[in-house]
């Protein structure tokens, strides 16, 4: 069985395990595993309150597997100010639901992991399409954070040498909206590594997201 932590569309593969994105504005009821939440890029603050609600209850269903994506974009006119507040009390649902978080962040990571100590958050915390340097890895594995690669590990030859360093026990793969499926990722992964990395993310995938 093969692990996609963050898609936006279902293949329904029947060896393959996804978790597909949601917004609280446009549920689809026919995917058999998904995230939720309220992503940065379409904060609508009139209906946040509305959105949180069906994020609650959305996260108690099983077939929920995380709250996300959300986080914090610094290149969208949005107001960094709106943004933390709204992933703030998405970041208290996770923890009420004791859900993990699967995490969009774009030149934000100091503040994502200030944002993760001083809500003392436990509950696992995902970069998901990970594309930096082995310094801002390194900060984020040190706070506790999981890593997940996609797109960038296929289409950046120098984060090879990145995904390399980090811990098996601490990253994932996914596809996001690439065109390639997430067998390409798996193949690319383990060349890097060279081992082979689908029971490494299974045992990943249950201590993290306990299906």
């Amino acid at each position: 069985m093969k692990y996609n932590i963050h898609t936006h569309k279902s293949t329904n593969q029947d060896n393959v395990l996804e978790i597909v994105n949601q917004y609280p504005n446009e549920f689809d009821d026919s995917v058999t595993y998904f995230s939720i939440g309220i992503h940065p890029w379409y904060i609508d603050v009139d209906r946040v309150d509305e959105y949180l609600q069906i994020i609650d209850e959305k996260l108690q269903l099983k077939n929920c597997l995380a709250l996300g994506e959300c986080g914090l974009d610094k290149r969208i006119e949005t107001p960094l100010e709106i943004q933390t507040e709204i992933f703030e009390k998405q970041l208290h649902l996770a923890v009420k639901h004791q859900k993990p978080v699967v995490l969009h962040c774009v030149s934000a990571y100091q503040e994502v992991i200030e944002i993760k100590k001083r809500l003392n958050i436990e509950v696992p915390m995902i970069i998901h399409g990970f594309s930096k340097n082995w310094q801002v890895a390194k900060s984020l594995l040190d706070n506790g954070f999981y890593l997940s690669f996609g797109k960038y590990l296929l289409r950046n030859p120098e984060l090879s040498t990145v995904f390399e360093q980090v811990p098996n026990n601490r990253f994932f793969l996914e596809t996001d909206t690439i065109e390639e499926g997430i067998n390409d990722v798996y193949i690319k992964a383990a060349s890097i590594k060279n081992i082979d990395v689908e029971q490494i993310i299974e045992d990943n995938f249950k201590l993290v997201f306990n299906p």
